[in-house]
């Protein structure tokens, strides 16, 4: 499996954005300005902290930041109920953005599962390997190449 090298590339925020912008335009001409600010910032918060955790680079910010962003999803589906139980929206637009949102829950929720699951501990613990270090490398590779094989090799 390739490594993610960006946060665009997690389906759950592909899925989110989806939502985000399905959720501005059902409610663009809302004229419940708190309602409409109120979901619309509950979809935005959703991709926001899937970047978020992402950009923080350890594996234990980015699960909780995974988690953080699932509870916006569910408030975007409370807030569908309200929106149609009092005429905001149509049964098929209700049932559109119902599922996105509980996708996007069920998504984050499994992607979150499997980065637990990983071994890699995010990029601020990868081994910064600088210029000057092959040359030292090499040195120890000549004269210890069993102390070079543990250190360098052991991945």
């Amino acid at each position: 499996m390739a490594t993610i090298q960006k946060f665009e590339d997690l389906i759950c925020w592909q899925r989110g954005r989806e939502l985000t912008k399905a959720v501005y335009k059902a409610f663009k001409n809302c004229s419940d300005y708190g309602f409409r600010d109120q979901i619309q910032r509950a979809s935005v918060s959703v991709i926001s902290n899937i970047a978020e955790g992402f950009e923080r680079g350890t594996k234990q910010e980015f699960i909780n930041y995974l988690y953080i962003a699932k509870g916006p999803a569910g408030e975007v589906r409370a807030q569908l109920y309200v929106a149609l139980d009092i005429g905001y929206l149509n049964i098929e637009t209700f049932k559109y953005l119902n599922n996105l949102s509980a996708e996007c829950s069920r998504l984050i929720q499994s992607f979150t599962e499997k980065v637990k699951g990983g071994s890699r501990q995010g990029t601020q613990f990868k081994r910064a390997e600088r210029v000057e270090d092959t040359f030292l490398q090499d040195i120890l590779k000549e004269k210890n190449p069993e102390l070079y094989k543990n250190f360098y090799e052991k991945k």
